[in-house]
């Protein structure tokens, strides 16, 4: 967690916003905080400097990473006060406040102390003349001394400048007064002396290229700016050029020359091939600072692509491509084998001698340089020899200065920013590699152009009073000053009584009106000049103020600030402060008045509020002006969020809880990073937390949370840790080349805060599965290097995944190609079989070998196969796939097979035998299938194996159905395992059989099915007989005869009928008489012989004819009700009965018949 507080100023319409420090911090025993200000002197107190304020934030006494830190400046600050005293300062600074925190020293940034000048300044700097005030001119905006224009555009020649009466202007051209109005094309801007040059119709810019300065003149004396060089970019054409093949031998250094044509300004170069490839650059190959292309060593590679040199220019924003140079490199081994590119003895197994360094440039041992102060030094050093060699710097008596230095190309050069004259002396570069090391001195030289010391300022006097104006520079060589007044040297001005010159300084004594003019103060030498202007100007002005009246300035306890109280006087008014009205001046303790008059508070408190008066006079009169001052408690965030560690997808909360004071509005937002925080759908903020649902790896970083209110703010900070997959290992190298093994080297890539745990080699070859990866071996991920056992005749490709415990990274980019050499199989194909797709077939398979096992080309097999014992020659054929099917073979028998691995160089090792099968077929019927009922509860089945099983039995299939009678029940399936050949069935029914049906399986299917039946049950046997009565043979028989016997009683009944007659009738009846039958007492029938009476059991038709009746002597009939059932011999030992129902339905439409049975009796 971090802790961060700033406090912001703001203030409009006379509101001036102050910074706040936290009373609760310091009793804490935390830092105060520090605070983001809006002016940079407020940055400062007593030395103290706050980067942070610059910075727009700040860390806190509690933080872990301390942003802020400061030095104490006293000293410097003290110096630079005593030489302001000497301008007499008399200008208002602006608002600004600050604090007083303790802070760790650290050295200051060189822009540190420009800032605190720049404060110092604001407190008692230039002067500044109220524009309703007249006054000479003073140059206000001017273009650089070296000014390029575009062709293609009109030029502009800048030149404003301010005073009262406002300034006229003129300009010069080459130091010759340039008539402006004779010149159509030029025109000079209304109320500015800009020069606008238009080439709309027609005109050449180049006819303008000189030198131009431009005058500001009023009645009080003239400005001048500095002398404008105007000159016109110009990109030209590359010059037209047939370029030979450049032959180079295999080792040796070769310079490809640019010599770009000249352009201004001068173009950047850089290299490409004709199809707009960018060249790779490395430590071999690279290029100069003057454009030129440096191989240290050609190598064969070199030759692949062209060379062309391109130029592009800034201003007409066009690239311009010399004619491409073509590479012929003779070498010893022609074949450019991507095996040896990175062999560690690459040279010399190519064939190319090693050798010593030697300088491509700069030519020699020694040489010089010169560089102006202030820009940037650049040496360089290219050297070649074989192997590449390395290049180091050195300062001779000293180091290299760590602040600005730094290394470029490949270490070829030295940069060293914003030069100084102690960067002067000799460096020297050294290059080596294993066959020596040579070195190369430069010989640096610092010159200067004119720098200001003490630059001339605005001097404003009152009439009688005495002053003087200072041109101090310095440089190297030592620069001449010159001294002008109004444009004219100050030796040709008419003589001033009251001015005297003395080198690089004017004093000025009893000054009046009539001294009022515009000097200028020129320094030069061969390297540059500086021209500066200061007016000396003469007033009576009473004291009046510059600042808007009864400002309302609000700040926050305990922090500090200062009151200002801009105003301008001449003579110089004196200052002095009050408050509410208290006659007492406020200078001393918590009070500091600056020279400005500037009222600083050290500490605020709540008693310090108020309203204070500044009062301003001098001889002329006296002005005052009131500020009234609030005191607001600070913003503060009290509960701070944490520093945190998740994983992806979880969901994490940080906190901020805020005091501030109630009568400011207080806003709380989210920095990430440092930058405005988008709070999308998977985050939710709320006034004292932000919620991360999800969280991704994009979610890392700092988090801070800024309480702010329109006068303060405070920051706190946590870095929010996610735990990702770690980023893909990169840079791959293959070293140590062997027959059967490659090192590969990997540069690990960030675990991102999750230690890699693994790392994965994968491999890709591109004849059996280009394309495909395959892993290879796995190490730690502790190390960054392993040495990988190869196969023959193997064109690797390898790639490299990392893994820690989130998951794994993306694969590397993959290596070069390394192919090894090839040699015969060491092994063969594995998983062997001998299968059946048909019963007259086999068809053998087989896994083919990969890559990693073919050890050389054409890859191929000897398929071998033969009946198992039989002793019989083997058949053989070559396969170069991975199956064979033999064929015409008998149903499932075993064959020995062999499967033999051979490429171009060779066959492999002898295989051992496989035992397959032929095809399988149905197997025949299960043998002796034996049902048995050892009681009415269960049922035993047992079978024995099939005598021809035809192939590998899968087991049995019963089913059994159990009936009664016509009656079936449902099926009932049993499946067992080949080797079960007994099963018991629960009978569920005791009165009913079973029968069953079983049959053997194999793979191809149920064989044939054998059918038993369950014996009837011994107490059942009669009740099973009787109800299958009507199906049994003899039964039919015997109803066959008796319905013979039927037909001949009715033949001799019709025949006695038709004589007449009673007949006597047993008296035995199976079936007694209907009471409605005639008969006789005695038990006789008397039957009526009247020829209309139709015969018993038939009926009238209604036409008169007979119509048979249907038989009562139905077996239906008969069987109906009786107790008839067959002895143990099979003989019917039942009786018949006659049945009623039919003569009581029938009523008295017929006589009742004669019951057959006692017709059989009557005749017997």
């Amino acid at each position: 967690m971090r802790r961060l507080a700033a406090r912001g100023a703001a203030g409009d319409a006379g509101e001036v916003a102050a910074p706040a420090a936290d009373s609760s911090d310091s009793a804490q025993g935390r830092s105060p905080s520090s605070w983001r200000l809006i002016d940079l002197c407020a940055i400062w107190d007593a030395g103290v400097y706050l980067p942070s304020a610059a910075w727009n934030g700040a860390s806190s006494g509690v933080a872990r990473r301390r942003l802020n830190e400061a030095e104490r400046l006293s000293s410097v600050r003290e110096a630079q006060l005593k030489r302001l005293k000497v301008t007499r300062p008399r200008v208002l600074g602006s608002r600004e406040q600050g604090q007083v925190p303790r802070m760790a020293r650290q050295p200051l940034p060189p822009w540190v102390h420009a800032a605190f000048l720049l404060c110092l300044l604001s407190l008692g700097g230039a002067i500044e003349i109220p524009m309703d005030l007249t006054q000479p001119p003073t140059i206000t905006k001017q273009s650089v001394k070296d000014h390029i224009v575009d062709p293609r555009d009109n030029i502009l020649i800048e030149c404003e400048a301010k005073g009262n009466p406002a300034p006229s202007f003129h300009w010069t051209r080459n130091s010759r007064f340039f008539n402006i109005a004779k010149d159509p094309r030029v025109s000079m801007r209304r109320r500015s002396g800009t020069l606008v040059i238009d080439f709309r119709s027609g005109g050449r810019p180049e006819e303008y290229e000189g030198e131009y300065q431009c005058f500001a003149r009023n009645k009080f004396g003239t400005a001048l700016s500095n002398r404008i060089r105007l000159q016109v970019s110009k990109s030209p054409l590359w010059p037209k050029e047939n370029l030979d093949p450049v032959v180079v031998q295999e080792g040796a250094p070769l310079t490809l020359q640019c010599n770009p044509p000249p352009g201004l300004p001068s173009p950047v170069i850089f290299w490409m091939s004709s199809s707009m490839e960018p060249i790779t650059q490395d430590k071999r190959v690279s290029q100069g600072h003057n454009g030129d292309l440096y191989f240290s060593n050609v190598m064969l590679q070199d030759m692949q692509t062209d060379y062309s040199c391109n130029a592009r220019f800034h201003f007409t924003h066009t690239i311009q491509q010399k004619n491409p140079f073509t590479l012929k490199v003779l070498t010893n081994h022609p074949y450019n084998d991507s095996s040896l590119r990175n062999h560690p003895d690459m040279y010399s197994a190519r064939g190319v001698a090693e050798r010593t360094p030697s300088f491509m440039y700069p030519q020699g041992t020694a040489s010089s340089q010169m560089v102006l102060r202030g820009m940037d030094l650049l040496l360089e050093c290219i050297a070649s020899g074989v192997p590449t060699p390395d290049i180091a710097w050195y300062k001779k008596g000293g180091d290299l200065p760590s602040d600005k230095a730094k290394f470029e190309n490949f270490n070829k050069a030295l940069r060293i920013t914003n030069v100084s004259e102690e960067d002067s002396g000799e460096y020297f570069c050294l290059a080596s590699n294993k066959m020596g090391s040579i070195r190369h001195t430069i010989s640096v030289r610092v010159k200067a152009a004119p720098y200001w010391l003490d630059e001339p300022k605005n001097l404003i006097l009152a009439p009688g009073e005495d002053g003087r104006l200072v041109c101090r520079a310095n440089g190297n060589p030592k620069p001449t000053v010159q001294w002008m007044v109004n444009g004219e040297p100050l030796q040709s001005a008419p003589p001033n009584p009251n001015r005297e010159v003395a080198g690089d300084t004017i004093i000025f004594r009893d000054t009046q009106i009539s001294s009022r003019a515009v000097y200028q103060c020129n320094t030069s030498n061969e390297h540059g000049y500086l021209l500066a202007n200061a007016f000396v100007s003469v007033l009576d002005v009473p004291p009046r103020m510059l600042s808007p009246r009864n400002q309302l300035i609000r700040v926050i306890l305990y922090n500090r600030t200062r009151l200002d109280c801009p105003f301008f006087g001449s003579p110089i008014p004196t200052l002095r402060w009050f408050k509410n009205g208290q006659g007492s001046n406020l200078d001393g303790g918590n009070y500091h008045v600056y020279e400005n008059g500037s009222l600083e508070i050290k500490m605020i408190r709540k008693e310090d509020q108020g309203i204070y008066t500044c009062v301003a006079t001098n001889i002329l009169g006296k002005a005052e002006n009131q500020v009234r001052l609030e005191v607001k408690d600070p913003t503060r965030i009290y509960r701070m969020p944490e520093d945190q560690v998740a994983k992806r997808g979880t969901t994490v909360q940080l906190e901020c809880r805020v005091k501030h004071d109630p009568s400011l509005k207080l806003t709380v937002s989210w920095l990430k990073d440092d930058e405005p925080l988008y709070i999308g759908n998977r985050m939710k903020k709320e006034d004292d937390s932000l919620t991360i649902f999800g969280v991704a790896e994009r979610d890392q970083g700092s988090y801070t949370c800024v309480a702010s209110t329109e006068l303060d703010q405070d920051l706190a900070k946590a870095y929010l840790t996610v735990l990702g997959r770690p980023d893909r290992p990169r840079d791959l190298e293959l070293t140590d080349l062997a027959e059967r093994s490659v090192r590969l080297t990997w540069i690990p890539g960030d675990d991102n805060n999750s230690p890699i745990t693994d790392y994965v080699v994968q491999f890709e070859e591109d004849q059996f599965q280009p394309g495909v990866w395959h892993d290879h071996s796995k190490y730690p991920g502790s190390v960054n290097s392993a040495v990988l056992r190869l196969s023959p005749y193997v064109n690797y490709q390898f790639r490299v995944i990392a893994v820690n415990e989130v998951g794994s990274s993306h694969p590397s980019l993959p290596s070069e190609r390394y192919r090894t050499s090839g040699a015969p199989p060491e092994s063969n194909p594995g998983d062997v079989k001998g299968e059946g797709t048909r019963k007259n077939n086999m068809e053998i398979t087989w896994t083919p070998m990969n890559a990693t096992s073919a050890f050389g080309p054409n890859l191929r097999y000897i398929v071998k196969w033969r009946r198992r014992e039989t002793r019989e020659a083997w058949n053989n054929v070559t396969v170069w796939g991975s199956r064979y099917v033999v064929g015409q073979t008998p149903v499932y028998v075993p064959y020995e097979i062999r499967v033999q691995a051979e490429n171009d160089f060779g066959k492999g090792p002898e295989p051992e035998s496989v035992i397959g099968y032929s095809g399988e077929d149905l197997p025949s019927a299960p043998r002796r299938f034996r049902v048995r009922q050892p009681n009415l509860e269960t049922i035993n089945l047992e079978w024995d194996h099939p005598e021809h099983p035809n192939g590998i039995m899968t087991g049995y299939t019963l089913k059994y159905v159990a009936f009664n009678g016509t009656k079936v029940g449902k099926q009932i399936v049993e499946n067992f395992s080949p080797n079960q050949t007994k099963f018991t069935v629960q009978r569920t029914d005791p009165v009913s059989r079973y029968r069953f049906t079983l049959s053997a399986r194999t793979q191809v299917g149920s064989g044939e099915a054998v059918t038993e039946e369950s014996p009837a049950p011994p107490n059942e046997a009669y009740t099973n007989n009787q109800a299958d009565i009507a199906t049994q043979g003899w039964f039919i028989g015997l109803m066959c005869a008796i319905a013979l016997l039927v037909l001949i009683l009715l033949i001799v009944c019709f025949i006695k009928r038709s004589r007449g007659g009673k007949y006597p009738v047993r008296e035995k009846k199976d079936v007694p008489l209907g009471p409605e039958d005639p008969k006789e007492e005695d038990g006789s029938f008397d039957y009526s012989d009247e020829d209309n009476k139709p015969l018993q059991g038939s009926q009238t038709s209604l036409d008169g004819t007979i119509k048979q009746q249907e038989s009562d002597d139905s077996l239906v009939d008969y069987g109906e009700g009786g107790e008839g059932q067959f002895n143990e011999d099979g003989s019917f030992i039942g009786q018949y009965t006659v049945k009623k129902d039919k003569e009581e339905t029938e009523g008295n439409e017929s006589s009742e018949a004669t019951s057959p049975v006692n017709a059989i009796y009557s005749l017997a």
